[in-house]
């Protein structure tokens, strides 16, 4: 019992790593940017991370914007976008910088 389990969680791990670099890439160019109206800021030390359009099940569908808390004094939000390349278009994930 020992052995397949040990078996088991071996190979969950492998499979999970295999998946880290996967990108989803698409043919069909994503819709314009919508325009979104702020709400105002739950608490201080808040930013605004903007909405965008994510791919699901060949259809694109619009994520809405929402406010994240700062992980640090002068943290800045660069904000995920597509990006065309040669086989289609590619989601670049937003991420905080110092």
């Amino acid at each position: 019992m020992k052995k397949i389990s040990l078996f088991l969680i071996t190979v969950i791990m492998i499979s999970s790593s295999a998946l880290i670099g996967c990108t989803t890439v698409v043919r069909v160019p994503p819709p314009p940017v919508r325009v979104e109206v702020r709400p105002a800021p739950p608490y201080a030390g808040t930013v605004w991370i903007g909405g965008h359009w994510q791919h699901k099940h060949r259809k694109w569908i619009w994520a809405p914007g929402h406010w994240k808390r700062r992980p640090g004094p002068g943290a800045a939000w660069a904000p995920g976008h597509w990006r065309e390349t040669p086989r289609g278009w590619k989601w670049v994930p937003g991420h905080w910088r110092r």
